[in-house]
């Protein structure tokens, strides 16, 4: 009976040396000095990712990992997760049962076109699969969008498609009267322009109202983004544009045609598709580079030329600043370039 008692009270310290042991090696700092990233597949039994630990070192002994979270009713769920350095086998677990994969993100940013997005898709190294053909022109909408590994390029083509029309088809509802736009996809197109004329937020509902007065008095836009889209489909043309360019019949020299283009010339954001449906109220018709980034407006055309002819002045001074030194005829020195060439030929 003595030594029955004994045994009981042996194997029971015993049991709790080991139960210590095991809680310390569960709690513990872990070996690894790094950051750690982890993918498991779908149905991957939890001692394949035990072993898969260990060989990341993440955790001294698979064994003893698997058995602890047996004992404590742990689970894994599929996924990529971050594991920072010196995580316990206790992090870790917690980390794998919380289901919350690491989230890349894909930044499609504001005018940029549908091909160049497309091919940020395609070239991003975490989604997978065929992307799919490439979109029509102004049917993405730009923002950053989140995707765990194994998303699928046409899956975040679809959503940025999907974005695009829920957030269209909420701003249309909202537009105010009086529109000279037929339909969501004029507004896009008029959309695309205003995004591209100006890079400044607060500008962009009073060049929506100078494109939308010129609509509706049978005005053409004369918007040079619009002649750029047509010869480089969007990408900088890295010279001035050409008398011949501005008089060429083409169906997105805005120059030339009356009204909008065919297809918008590129993917605005939100802030120009709103821009468009609820313009500011104004009666400007023109406006004219301002030399700090922005945009002087103007109702008439004479008050219209005086800002040009006060533009060409800025940029005649720019132009004699840029020359070379004559004490240092080594040095060369371009004239700034200025997109808007049209703006100092044509009053607009």
């Amino acid at each position: 009976m003595v030594r029955a008692l004994i045994l009981l009270i042996v194997l029971g310290v015993v049991g709790l040396g080991v139960f210590e042991l095991g809680n310390r090696a569960w709690t513990g700092p872990g070996p690894s000095n790094r950051d750690l990233t982890i993918l498991i597949a779908a149905h991957t039994s939890v001692h394949a990712v035990a072993r898969d630990l260990q060989t990341l070192g993440a955790v001294r002994n698979a064994l003893v990992f698997e058995g602890e979270l047996h004992l404590r009713g742990g689970a894994v769920k599929a996924g990529e997760y971050a594991l920072p350095a010196h995580a316990s086998m206790a992090d870790i677990a917690g980390i794998l049962a919380s289901g919350k994969s690491i989230q890349h993100k894909l930044t499609a940013a504001e005018g940029l076109t549908s091909g160049m997005i497309y091919k940020l898709v395609v070239d991003d190294p975490v989604l997978v699969g065929d992307a799919g053909p490439e979109p029509a022109e102004g049917t993405l909408l730009p923002e950053t969008y989140l995707f765990t590994r194994g998303t699928s390029r046409a899956e975040i083509i679809a959503r940025m498609q999907k974005a695009q029309q829920k957030f269209l088809s909420e701003a249309w509802a909202g537009r105010v009267d009086g529109l000279p736009l037929a339909s969501p996809p004029q507004a896009m197109v008029l959309a695309s322009i205003v995004e591209k004329e100006t890079a400044l937020p607060e500008e962009r509902r009073h060049i929506a109202a100078v494109f939308v007065n010129r609509l509706k008095a049978g005005m053409k836009l004369q918007s040079d983004p619009t002649i750029i889209y047509g010869i480089t489909k969007g990408y900088p043309l890295g010279r001035g544009i050409r008398e011949s360019e501005i008089q060429a019949q083409t169906p997105y020299n805005t120059y030339a045609i009356t009204g909008l283009p065919p297809t918008p010339i590129c993917n605005p954001g939100k802030d120009a598709i709103s821009a468009v449906l609820r313009p500011d109220d104004s009666s400007d018709l023109y406006f004219v580079a301002n030399g700090q980034g922005g945009h002087v407006f103007s109702t008439t055309m004479a008050e219209h030329l005086r800002n040009v002819a006060a533009w060409r002045q800025v940029e005649k001074s720019r132009f004699d600043l840029a020359q070379p030194m004559p004490a240092a005829p080594d040095i060369v020195r371009q004239p700034a370039p200025h997109k808007a060439l049209l703006k100092r030929r044509h009053a607009r």
